[in-house]
């Protein structure tokens, strides 16, 4: 589902994701759509540009008004315009990307060489996609991105961490010795942050 396009950029790989409202489109995505730790994709009509991580909202109205504002002075010849200028912004992590292989579609993790231009479409991956982005191009298990999320996915970054983490072992992505070392993390990672909360 799309979600929005891309509107600045904070750094190499954090960025600012307009959500499209009933202005734009038809059928804007709901709150449940946009969620914390959301795993999006960033791609054009002919390009598929990055994977990112949904860390933070911003609910922006210029005005601090209660409501729409008129676009022009009252004219009784013509009924102005209802202009509504709040917003709702994304900020995005970028993790890495998706390549493909024939067939074979897998992830590539990390900070992506490439600088993502604006107004590139942002939407939600599918439960396959999130797979894929899970697996290298031989088939094994990856989740390389959990330092650089870490550091990257600011003042919530180990909540977001374990929130992903939770996810990624609740959908059963993977099994057997993979499922466990993500299971051990997220203990960790857990504890981790339960003492750094008590010092």
């Amino acid at each position: 589902m799309r979600l929005g396009k891309v509107v600045k950029s904070n750094s190499h790989c954090d960025y600012v994701v307009q959500l499209d409202d009933q202005m734009a489109v038809a059928d804007p995505p709901q709150a449940d759509d946009f969620g914390f730790g959301s795993f999006v994709k960033l791609d054009a009509k002919d390009r598929h540009w990055a994977v990112g991580l949904i860390y933070n909202s911003l609910l922006v109205n210029p005005f601090l008004n209660n409501g729409p504002r008129l676009s022009s002075e009252p004219d009784p010849l013509f009924t102005p315009d209802l202009i509504n200028e709040t917003q709702t912004l994304l900020g995005v992590v970028l993790v890495g990307w998706l390549e493909r292989q024939g067939e074979v579609v897998y992830g590539v993790q990390g900070i992506p060489r490439v600088v993502v231009p604006v107004n590139t479409e942002v939407s939600t991956m599918t439960p396959e996609e999130i797979y894929r982005f899970h697996v290298t191009a031989e088939g094994r298990s990856q989740f390389s991105y959990y330092s650089h999320l870490l550091r990257c996915g600011g003042s919530f970054a180990p909540q977001l961490t374990q929130q992903v983490l939770k996810e990624i072992i609740d959908a059963n992505l993977f099994t057997g010795a993979d499922q466990r070392a993500l299971e051990i993390l997220c203990r960790e990672l857990s504890w981790k942050t339960t003492m750094s909360a008590m010092r």
